[in-house]
């Protein structure tokens, strides 16, 4: 894979794939989680990398992987429930006020409104500057697909930012 280490694959793409995993799962904790089991896939696994797409795109859609795998087990959705009312109780620490700041720009909250199938399609355009064709491999659908739900997506996100806005 071009001489990339494990540790050159981290620094390169850590954050890229804990951003993507924290849009799909939103949990910190659980996107923390999700980038190392991601980067412990990777290493497993660089021997099937094929290199027909990009370093990032594979980690990529390694991401969303995961990530599919970890929203559809009970047990993360328990831990996710027991973990947010444990934490409300606490104060933050500097670091989530930071990250809460973040998120708490109005784009970035219609996004995370978005239904996922829109969202993932957003945030692989806006945010990590994918093509078409690489949006299409990354979430494994045709490139027509990628499109329409781009499209689609544009439109919520309009109806989310003006419509709504202009109502408050």
């Amino acid at each position: 894979m071009n001489g990339y280490t494990l540790e050159d694959l981290m620094n390169t793409y850590g954050q890229d794939v804990w951003n993507f995993a924290f849009s799909i799962c939103k949990n910190r904790q659980l996107a923390d989680d999700i980038a190392q089991d991601v980067f412990l896939q990777a290493y497993r696994h660089v021997a099937s990398f094929r290199g027909e797409s990009s370093v990032k795109t594979w980690l990529l859609k390694i991401t969303r992987n995961i990530s599919y795998n970890n929203r559809k087990s009970a047990f993360v959705r328990k831990v996710m429930l027991v973990d947010f009312v444990h934490r409300a109780g606490q104060s933050q620490s500097a670091e989530d006020i930071f990250l809460e700041q973040e998120a708490a720009n109005e784009v970035w909250l219609c996004v995370f409104r978005l239904p996922v199938k829109f969202r993932e399609v957003i945030v692989l355009d806006a945010k990590y500057h994918l093509s078409v064709s690489e949006i299409a491999g990354v979430l494994n659908i045709s490139e027509g697909t990628v499109k329409s739900r781009l499209h689609r997506a544009r439109k919520k996100m309009t109806g989310l930012l003006y419509g709504e806005g202009q109502r408050k």
